[in-house]
């Protein structure tokens, strides 16, 4: 019995590994998926309510991270703060992910896009505090305009869910991030392991939150295998490979950094776009594109620099929201009594 936890904790060599990886390279991971995923979604949309599409996408996430992570066994050792965190993520999940696919099959996905971009602008306008960073985040949020070029045509309903969507979208980056940070207050969990299987909880939660509306949509695909198959595929897609991604990157990222690469979400849409649609890039989409990565490059050297300032030991410059966890940033190292 002794020797149980041990077993479920990840040995050096795969911490290693982890740690071996930069934060972004997690981003760029979510970012993918989190349009081949919708992508998906739509061609069922003909098929199944879009609603149910919604429960397919969440419920197959859920059962996929209990067969992965059994999160229970992690419930006793949570804080009562911890648990609402935890109850608030998966009621979050549901709704988000049902009213995005309510705006997605009103409005055109790049308009989603934009509107659900406005609020990690929020986000990321909250965390800047020097000039620079403030710059990095006027030329990212040109780029997102000048992409999506957002216009106010279509269902006025769709309007409704997208903003909605930005709302909700705003509180999955804080309560994600908050849930990445609290796995590390662990010490014999690595707070990767600790936020993965917190998410496996909140997804759970997500799952039991949208049925009521769901389930009733999703049913012709259970006397359809293939369609039923599609909305597993959705929800490993969308809800198991890029949350757990975000999760990776928001323990190693600050909550304002991690906003503003969210301004490249457009961007690989353009290019899925161009891959998968065979839509090409207009001259205005590259012009746009080229804004967006100027800006996320100006706002990391901005941190990079900040780190020599404090010999890579201290908190990085503007970043109250994470007190004490400089081991989350610079994995590896523990943190040095004053």
């Amino acid at each position: 019995m002794a020797d149980r936890p041990q077993a479920e904790v990840p040995g050096p060599a795969a911490r290693s590994r982890l740690d071996g990886l930069p934060p972004q390279s997690f981003f760029l991971v979510s970012a993918v998926f989190h349009y081949l995923g919708p992508s998906l979604a739509v061609l069922l949309f003909t098929r199944i309510d879009v609603l149910g599409v919604a429960w397919l996408r969440v419920t197959s996430a859920a059962v996929v991270f209990a067969l992965w992570r059994r999160p229970w066994r992690r419930l006793g050792r949570l804080s009562a703060a911890e648990r609402w965190n935890l109850v608030a993520l998966g009621v979050v999940l549901a709704v988000m992910n049902s009213v995005f696919y309510l705006a997605v099959d009103r409005l055109p996905l790049s308009t989603v896009g934009a509107i659900e971009f406005l609020g990690t602008v929020i986000l990321a306008a909250a965390g800047a505090r020097t000039r620079r960073n403030a710059g990095a985040l006027l030329l990212t949020t040109a780029g997102v305009v000048i992409i999506t070029s957002i216009r106010i045509t279509g269902h006025p309903l769709g309007f409704v869910f997208a903003f909605a969507n930005c709302v909700l979208f705003m509180l999955y980056i804080v309560l994600g991030h908050r849930m990445a940070n609290a796995g590390g207050r662990e010490a014999a969990d690595p707070g990767r392991t600790a936020s993965i299987d917190r998410l496996a909880g909140a997804m759970a939660i997500a799952a039991v939150t949208a049925t009521p509306w769901g389930l009733g949509g999703a049913l012709p695909a259970f006397r359809h295998p293939v369609l039923l198959l599609a909305g597993a595929g959705v929800g490993v897609c969308s809800s198991v490979i890029p949350y757990v991604a975000d999760q990776l990157a928001m323990a190693r990222l600050p909550r304002a950094t991690f906003s503003l690469m969210l301004a490249l979400l457009p961007v690989f849409a353009t290019v899925i776009g161009a891959i998968v649609l065979r839509q090409i890039p207009t001259v205005q989409d590259a012009s746009g594109i080229t804004l967006v990565v100027i800006g996320v490059a100006m706002h990391q050297r901005e941190r990079k620099q900040s780190g020599i300032h404090t010999a890579g030991v201290g908190r990085d410059e503007g970043i109250p929201d994470l007190p004490g966890h400089d081991e989350l940033r610079q994995p590896g190292r523990t943190h040095l009594a004053p």
